[in-house]
Order: structure tokens, then sequence, then C-alpha cells
């Protein structure tokens, strides 16, 4: 595979592997955020993408899928659960997110870390073109572009931060916290999906390795002077053009009427969406909910609350004690209040299509939101784009990235059961004058600041660094 101008690092592949009972082997695009953020600006130019195919010890060579050229990274079965399960998903996930749930720390999953880190790396550097485009993403790879630079000098490099970083107190745990600022100041753009990120992150800088700091601006020692990092909020969106397609499609809108008519024609539907993870605040949503049918104020043939909670890390502790917690939940408030032709709480553990997506959004007059702690929460704008009808109300939680951006929200302290409760009412009760003006200030901001908005920000300060080594 020849030299590319442009690579993107991430710890998955954009496609997942399918093998047919026949053994026949096909790829399909994945689901998530960060596929259907980069596979728009990959088609646009001269593109390779270095990931893990998902599967412990699978051993392929590089290949094109959908045009994209793909550079798969092997992991062994150990790796998948010291480096991914253990260092990135029990260590640095929870701390990142305010330690809702607490981080482990053991040498082995570090030591594991380092190594998967460093092969990604070797294999960007590989794949690059001389002076090309490096542009990691995510807090799996935090050692990426330290690593790239001292194989590639010669590259520019990016990274993107999808998750949320710590205040000081909460990152100074970590005992390898000035290895993973080192790690990360290896770019020369460091992207944060709030300005507050991006402050964290420099007074870590400022703290722990006491670099120059002037502005979004650190000045990182190197041979030769020094070297400047940009560190800036570059929120991140959704590519809007499949979501304004599917809502104009006859098929797609008579499927949200069929879902309220499965429903029993409620006069509202609550909507969540999100992974299985103890950072959604499914449980204070849920909760809420349920005491506001226990108090009256919300009747079960009036309203039912779709919850779809798509499987998620299903080997840690965690998230399996988080699923027996959510269900023993919905089944006690679908006990104590469904009737024969109604439910409180329709919940789906499983994944759906884009299309079914767009039904389920379009069907929904209130769309809940209230992540404990989120990096932006692309959920929020797919449920704008698609309302193209100006209608439906988005409860959004203040501790999410979106909440920047989305203003029109009623936005929410998802730890604060009554203030939650209270703005589960508004939405309900909000008239439809007042839904169109929330509605109509959401999708102008949506629309207007898609994917291709935000790639082009991030890439263009990438060329500015450039420009300036030029």
């Amino acid at each position: 595979m020849t030299a590319a101008e442009f690579v993107v690092v991430a710890n998955r592949l954009p496609v997942d592997r399918v093998v047919s009972h026949d053994g026949e082997e096909t790829w399909r695009t994945s689901p998530g955020g960060l596929v259907a953020a980069l596979e728009p600006v990959m088609r646009s130019v001269d593109g390779a993408w270095v990931g893990w195919a998902g599967q412990a010890d699978l051993e392929l060579e590089p290949f094109v899928a959908n045009d994209l050229k793909l550079i798969p990274i092997a992991l062994s079965e150990q790796e998948v659960a010291e480096y991914y399960e253990g260092f990135a998903n029990d260590t640095i996930w929870p701390l990142y997110h305010d330690v809702i749930a607490p981080p482990q720390y053991h040498r082995e999953w570090w030591d594991s870390y380092v190594t998967v880190n460093r092969r990604f790396a070797e294999a960007a550097a590989d794949a690059v073109a001389p002076k090309g485009t490096v542009w990691v993403h995510d807090y799996q790879l935090q050692l990426v572009p330290e690593m790239v630079r001292a194989l590639r000098p010669d590259v520019t490099i990016g990274y993107f931060h999808h998750i949320p970083f710590p205040a000081h107190g909460l990152y100074a745990q970590l005992p390898w916290r000035d290895q993973v600022l080192r790690g990360l100041l290896g770019a020369d753009v460091i992207g944060f999906q709030r300005a507050q990120d991006a402050t964290y992150f420099l007074a870590a800088v400022r703290r722990r390795l006491q670099y120059g700091v002037k502005g979004s601006m650190v000045d990182v020692p190197a041979e030769t002077g020094s070297r400047p990092v940009l560190a800036k909020a570059f929120p991140i969106s959704i590519d809007t053009s499949p979501y304004l397609e599917l809502v104009a499609k006859p098929e797609v809108r008579a499927r949200a009427a069929e879902i309220r008519q499965s429903l029993g024609n409620p006069k509202r539907i609550l909507l969540g969406v999100d992974r299985l993870d103890y950072t959604k605040g499914i449980r204070h949503r849920i909760k809420a909910y349920g005491e506001l049918l226990a108090e009256g104020r919300l009747q079960v043939e009036d309203v039912t609350l779709i919850q779809v909670a798509s499987p998620s890390r299903e080997r840690v502790d965690a998230y399996v004690h988080l699923r027996d917690e959510i269900e023993l939940s919905v089944s006690r408030i679908n006990g104590d209040t469904d009737t024969m032709g109604h439910t409180a709480i329709r919940y789906l553990h499983q994944g759906f299509p884009r299309e079914e997506m767009v039904a389920l959004y379009l069907a929904a007059d209130v769309m809940l939101v209230t992540a404990l702690r989120d990096g932006m929460n692309l959920v929020a704008k797919e449920y704008i784009a698609s309302r193209a009808d100006n209608r439906g109300a988005l409860v959004l939680s203040e501790f999410t990235g979106a909440a920047d951006e989305l203003r029109q929200a009623i936005r929410v302290n998802p730890h604060d059961i009554e203030g939650l409760k209270d703005a589960i009412m508004t939405a309900v009760e909000m008239d439809p004058a007042e839904q169109s003006r929330r509605m109509r200030s959401l999708r102008k901001r949506v629309l207007e600041h898609d994917v291709r908005a935000w790639s082009a920000s991030f890439l263009d300060a990438l060329a500015a660094v450039r420009s300036r080594h030029a």
C-alpha cells in the first residue's frame, strides 16, 4: 500500500468484520460517533486509517474496504484485557469522567498500554508520506503523538480527545500522569470538546511539567530551542446529511407513527438513547421518571419512556452491575405502574440501524440527555438534525460538551433529581410555539456547525502549523 498524505490513528478501524455461515468475510461500516465524524473527511483526502479490527489474535494485512485504505493492528487476548478493558476503560475512562466509578491502577495494565501505543505509532509512522499529516484520536492512544514524533519528526501531528479531561485534583491521582502529558504534547495541535477541558489540560501541563503556557499555546522543550503546541476546544459534530435524507422518506415517517401506535398512542413519548455506561445518567433519569409516575404528576396512560441502552464493555464488572441495577429499576417501575394497554418504560438493551433511530427521534416528543459527564454527546445533535418539523424538546445535562453549544435546550443538573423531574415536566408541557422557537435555533446551530465544519477547523489549525514549519 502506497504511503498516505493523511493518516488517521484510532483504537478501532471504521469497519466491523462479518463472517457469514458459509465462512465468507465481509466488512461493514461501524456504528459510533468517531466513524460517523471522520468517514466524510477520509473520503475527501488521500487517507489511510490505522486501527484494531475488534477481535483478539486476528492478524490481517492492510486492505481496502468501502474505498478506505485500512491498516489493521493486531492485539492479543491479554492485550485486549490489559490495554483496552484494563487501562483504557477501567483506569482512564472513570478517572477522566470525574471518578463516577473508582479507577483501577495496575502497573501491568500501564505496561501493556505503552506496548500497544508503540505498535500503533510504528504503523502510523510507516504509513505516512514524507511531510504528511497524522491525526490521532482519543484516550486509548494518548502516548502515540510523542512516539510518532520520535519516529517521524518530518510529519505534522494532531490529536483529538473525545472524552472529558479532568481537573488537576483528579488527574494528579494517575501514577503515570507526567508520561501521558508528554505523550499528548508530541502533537502540534491538541483538540478538546470544551474550553474547560483545554483549560484543565493546560493547568496540568503548567503544574506537572512546568512548561511555559501562554493562552492556548504551550512551549515544549526541544533539541533546538522549543516547539509551540496549540491546545484548544474544537467541539465535534455530526454529518447531518443522512438524517435530513431519512426524515424526508415517507417510510421513515410511517415507521415513527407505527412506533407511537405500538405504544398505545400516548400523549407524550420520552426517549433516552445511550451506550449502557455509568457516565450516561440512565439511573438518575429512570429514578426521576419513576417518581413522577408515583407522585401522579405523570400518568402511564399519557406518557411512555423508551430507553435504548446499547450493550457496552460487557466483560467489565462495573458494566455488568450497572445493567443489573437498571433492569431491576425498570422492572419495579413497570410492575408498579403498567396497565394492560400501557407500559411505563420500554427498555431496549440493543443497538439499532440509523433508519430506526431516526424513526424513534421523530416519534419522541422529548429527548432526555442526562449524562453525568460526557465529552460531547452526539445523540443530542442527531435528535435535533432529525426534527425537520421543528417540534420536540431536548432536556440536556449541563455536564455534556453539547450544553456549551445547544443553548435553547432545557438545561439540567442530573444529580438534582427534583430539578430533573421539573425539567421533564417543562418539556412534557411545552406548547408547540415554544418548541418551534427553541428547535429552530438548535437546528441552525447543528446544521451550520456540522462534522465538516469541525474537521475543517481542526485541519486548518494543522495546516497553519505546517506552513510555519515550511
